[in-house]
């Protein structure tokens, strides 16, 4: 376990490293399908491979204190709990949100479509505070969702860089990716839980579990799937935030790299004010949350304070959005990046694209 142990935490430390460094460096000096799918294979083979390993050695630990872990009962579970959640959760969004079809949003999507080559989703107007994500399924079809605020806050090519951006994700695949790859610390949470309640419990299951302190090892190692589950999470953020780079992309590509950062800057403001934080806690945005397939994936804002910001020109501000510290503990919790990173990033995929020989 011990040596288990040493290499989950150097695959961690890998995986975050790619995801904080390496990624935005390699979005922007690669573009296309190759650059994608070479991050997405190596951050989501070292969360699945990490999972593999997690799990394989949960259940010969288990079976070494002669209790048989039901894995694949387990691994049911979650799946097809999992299931019905993607499969139900676009219905129960256009419920809680109040969704309705927007002829005018929907020309905006259909001409952020065009431009990147894609088949125009479903375009909806919700209600709540400034807000856009992208969901969907292959039974309830694809949406892209504007609240109404956001609509009425953002000049038009900002709101087609904000469409371009959850254009990206559907294109990206990334609501089913990120559910699939959400399993992975669901089943090792649940794994580490069931060993937590035999092991504390094993005293009435009989006197083999009883002998050497079975019981104390069981729940010892229940203790240890709870907590790589909350690694395995992190893990999860951090190849979430990996693929925001590339929606930030698709929406540079789709509207420009400037109307993209004056975008995510004015939603930036936004979410800085006290105000706007009463706002949300009081919205049922915050049911969006829970369902962790479109979590991953919602719109493209960074939550923080704008009052020391001020109101001044929206370009200024942007260069001292650029400027700012970020916190790092904030960054590692947080499935999207923080705003100064993806306002550099795109600033690194501008110059990259004007510094083509053509």
């Amino acid at each position: 376990m011990f040596a288990l142990m040493i290499a989950y935490v150097a695959g961690f430390l890998v995986l975050q490293l790619l995801a904080a460094k390496i990624a935005p460096k390699v979005a922007a000096s690669l573009s296309g399908r190759l650059s994608l799918y070479t991050a997405m294979l190596l951050t989501a083979g070292l969360i699945v491979g990490g999972g593999i390993l997690a799990i394989y050695g949960l259940y010969v630990a288990a079976a070494s204190a002669g209790y048989q872990l039901p894995i694949g009962t387990l691994v049911l579970f979650v799946a097809v709990a999992n299931l019905f959640s993607y499969l139900f959760a676009p219905y129960m969004i256009n419920i809680a949100y109040g969704a309705r079809p927007s002829p005018e949003l929907q020309e905006i999507v259909n001409e952020a479509a065009a431009k990147a080559g894609v088949k125009p989703p479903k375009a909806v107007i919700v209600d709540g505070p400034p807000n856009a994500f992208a969901y969907g399924n292959f039974l309830a079809g694809r949406y892209v969702a504007v609240s109404r605020s956001l609509y009425e806050m953002l000049p038009r090519d900002e709101l087609l860089a904000v469409v371009g951006h959850e254009l990206g994700h559907h294109r990206h695949r990334d609501v089913v990716i990120i559910m699939l790859l959400g399993l992975v610390p669901s089943i090792l949470y649940y794994l580490g839980v069931w060993l937590l309640h035999i092991g504390l419990w094993s005293g009435t299951t009989g006197r083999r579990e009883r002998e050497g302190g079975g019981g104390i090892y069981l729940a010892a190692l229940g203790l240890l799937g709870v907590v790589l589950s909350f690694v395995m999470q992190i893990a999860v953020l951090a190849f979430s935030r990996l693929r925001e780079y590339y929606a930030d992309a698709h929406g540079a590509m789709v509207a420009g790299a400037r109307p993209m950062q004056r975008a995510l800057a004015r939603l930036h403001l936004y979410y800085q004010s006290s105000g706007a934080h009463e706002i949300v806690e009081k919205s049922s945005i915050k049911a969006l949350f829970i369902y962790a397939l479109v979590e991953a994936v919602a719109s493209p804002f960074y939550s923080g304070g704008w009052g020391r910001w001020g109101s001044g020109n929206i370009d200024a501000i942007i260069e001292q959005l650029k400027r700012a510290e970020v916190d790092p503990v904030q960054e590692v919790l947080s499935d999207h990046p923080p705003i100064p990173k993806r306002l550099r990033f795109l600033d690194s995929l501008e110059a990259h694209l004007y510094s083509r020989p053509y």
